[in-house]
């Protein structure tokens, strides 16, 4: 064990820092989980053909993620509230790379057959990475003190960014070289393989073989719940209804709520539609819309770092929960609608250059899960975040359409810039007027608990 001397000579043991090779290991977890959704996007073009499924029927398949991924939000989070977050979250990891890989083994279905499997595989996909985001969120909150905590949850979830930088070449190498089977094999042999070392590095912090007392000590002071899976679970009903009501009716959750489904918004926008507002709106080729998509994303991942960072900065500074997490979400929110901008230029160097401003600005401000963190009480922090997540990737399932109609409607995406943009500022209002003072919720005792 490494030690430092004091000017006394008195000999002090050197506190470890497993906390961040933990969220690293969360990294690249959520970065293959993000890359386990866009396989399909990747392959779909030569799958559908080999298949003989049509654009419509794709929609279908790609939708069964969606759902099932949302539906199962609230039940994940309660597994790892049950269970811990080892257990739960490693076996989510190894069962939705399982299914990933299958799907490399639909072609021998054709047609409706290969719709029904795939949407299946899907389906299963989208249950098991469920618990991803809410155990990290729970990993973070056990592991981290306060004033690090931001620049942990800005670490995981800018994985979403580099997962596309990463994976989308590779797996585009894969299915021109090997075939659009490769990639699921790929993605889910990868996983399974993370699965195995996972297993090695990510424990609580009072079960982790290489964590010190010094460490521990710092984080438990720092806010850190360190003892949030040791607790013995006990026998009654398996779900508290009446301490779920207090998390579903408590008015600062409700703002972070509402905060991270506007957020989201603008993170959907930019999956779904900006490479389609490039295409018909400004004309672009394909190949030109696939590196100039790549630019705000890359923006997004730095921004998305450095919110955390200068959150954690603002706490050390001013001691002030609200301030620290509430300053970066309010200005990159703010930066985020200069997006509104393109509606105003030619140039595409000046829509590019506004997107990209926009997506550093959303990155900034997406401390949602740092929030999370801060807040989600001890006992049902998995369940928390998995309801958090459910608003949050509902933004998935509305936007997206909403924005479609109103394309459909106006022939142009200007309105549909400024209904993104008008999100970014009711987020704002969320965070600064619906939540109040950012706490820690403590749960009244319910009949169950008694």
């Amino acid at each position: 064990m490494s030690q430092v001397n004091n000017l006394e000579g008195v000999t002090h043991a050197k506190k470890t820092n497993v906390r961040w090779h933990i969220v690293i290991i969360l990294f690249i977890i959520t970065a293959v989980s993000v890359g386990d959704r866009s396989t399909l996007a990747i392959a779909g073009k030569d799958m559908s053909a080999a298949l003989g499924i049509n654009p419509g029927q794709m929609g279908w398949v790609f939708s069964a993620f969606a759902w099932a991924y949302c539906l199962a939000q609230i039940p994940g989070g309660w597994l790892l509230d049950r269970f811990g977050s080892k257990k739960v979250y490693l076996c989510g990891l190894c069962m939705w790379s399982v299914f990933t890989l299958l799907q490399g083994c639909v072609e021998i279905f054709h047609g409706f057959g290969a719709i029904i499997c795939f949407t299946i595989l899907l389906f299963l996909v989208g249950l098991f990475e469920a618990p991803v985001m809410p155990g990290n969120s729970r990993f973070v909150a056990a592991w981290f003190p306060s004033k690090e905590r931001a620049t942990a949850a800005a670490i995981f979830n800018s994985a979403q960014y580099f997962a596309t930088a990463i994976f989308a070449p590779i797996m585009g190498w894969l299915t021109l070289n090997y075939g659009w089977q490769s990639i699921f094999i790929f993605m889910g042999t990868l996983g399974i393989v993370i699965t195995f070392a996972a297993a090695k590095v990510v424990h609580n912090p009072l079960n982790h073989p290489s964590v010190n007392s010094e460490e521990l000590d710092y984080i438990r002071q720092g806010g850190a719940l360190v003892d949030m899976d040791q607790r013995k679970v006990k026998s009654g009903p398996a779900v508290d209804f009446g301490a779920f009501k207090q998390l579903i009716t408590n008015r600062m959750l409700l703002g972070v709520y509402l905060g991270q489904y506007c957020i989201n918004v603008l993170t959907f926008f930019f999956i779904t539609w900006f490479p389609l507002y490039l295409a018909m709106e400004k004309g672009l080729d394909i190949k030109t819309v696939g590196f100039i998509a790549a630019i705000p994303a890359i923006c997004g991942f730095l921004g998305g770092l450095m919110g955390g960072v200068i959150s954690d900065r603002i706490l050390r500074l001013t001691q002030s929960l609200s301030i620290a997490r509430k300053t970066p979400i309010v200005l990159g929110m703010l930066l985020s609608m200069v997006m509104v901008f393109c509606n105003y230029v030619d140039s595409i160097y000046l829509v590019v250059f506004f997107m990209s401003l926009a997506f550093l600005g959303k990155g900034i401000g997406a401390l949602g899960w740092a929030v999370m963190s801060d807040t989600a009480p001890k006992e049902m922090a998995g369940v928390a975040g998995g309801f958090f997540n459910l608003c949050g990737n509902c933004a998935g399932i509305i936007s997206p359409v909403v924005i479609g109609y109103i394309v459909k409607a106006t022939g142009h995406f200007e309105w549909a810039l400024v209904f993104v943009a008008v999100h970014a500022l009711i987020a704002i209002f969320s965070f600064v007027v619906i939540v109040g003072p950012i706490k820690r919720i403590e749960l009244k005792k319910t009949a169950a608990q008694q």
